[in-house]
């Protein structure tokens, strides 16, 4: 191995041994990253020509998790997936999971979408796949990704065959997913929808309340009553207003 430090050459093996790269890839993917080992993962998995995941290995991985006597990994399965990977289940990382394999429905994975998934991401290993969940969980700090991950959130938790999205699961995606962002109006959100409205979130709501988080300050000071909001949010407004949770600065 190269004239490294003690230090550098641990990092070196932890780096080979988690990815599988040889020491001439692991040194490029460290120095890239200045000897950051999160920052060269980063790197490694983001350069298709050096991390070409073995096809093979991915069937191995879906065929471990998935139903017995089915071709799906069903929520068995994905509790098993989660155990291996050292996650919850509720965590949001299995949101970010789930949009890069495109999976249609919640706690189901197609063969096709498992497999794609993990291509998508650049992993053929649960060691590899472990240590690629911080930088997913990253994704969601980029905006673009947010929006993407939140629109693709709603179609995906919603019931089959269903074009709205039940109020208890929106409730509950979106304390998920707002937690990243830390809307001071979420709670109070949840609560007006569970007192006033009490019925399922259409697709247009939905993807509206993204818009208000991102533009409307807290205490609704730039908030137009003549704009173009959905009702349910117009209602929200007057809801904060009439019970003093904000003091609106016109």
């Amino acid at each position: 191995m190269y004239k490294l430090g003690r230090g550098n050459r641990d990092k070196v093996q932890q780096f080979m041994t988690i990815t599988g790269a040889s020491e001439k890839v692991a040194l490029q993917a460290l120095k890239a990253s200045d000897w950051h080992l999160e920052g060269a993962f980063d790197f490694f998995y983001s350069q298709p020509q050096i991390s070409a995941v073995n096809t093979r290995h991915l069937e191995d991985i879906f065929n471990r998790y998935k139903e017995p006597d089915g071709d799906m990994i069903m929520v068995e399965g994905i509790s098993q997936l989660c155990n291996d990977l050292q996650v919850d289940p509720q965590d949001i990382v299995m949101l970010v999971i789930s949009w890069h394999m495109k999976a249609a429905t919640m706690c189901e994975f197609t063969r096709q979408e498992f497999i794609g998934g993990l291509q998508s991401i650049g992993v053929d290993s649960i060691e590899k796949f472990r240590g690629k969940l911080p930088s997913l969980r990253a994704e969601l700090k980029d905006d673009n990704k947010f929006r993407d991950i939140y629109n693709f959130a709603f179609t995906w938790a919603r019931e089959k065959g269903q074009k709205s999205l039940s109020l208890e699961t929106a409730i509950g995606m979106w304390q998920l997913l707002f937690a990243e962002r830390n809307w001071p109006l979420l709670e109070h959100w949840c609560q007006f929808l569970q007192v006033r409205h009490n019925k399922a979130i259409s697709r247009d709501t939905w993807a509206q309340l993204l818009e208000f988080v991102k533009t409307i300050d807290p205490q609704l000071s730039n908030y137009d009553d003549e704009g173009a909001w959905p009702y349910l949010i117009d209602e929200f407004v007057e809801y904060l207003t009439e019970n003093g949770l904000v003091q609106r600065k016109r």
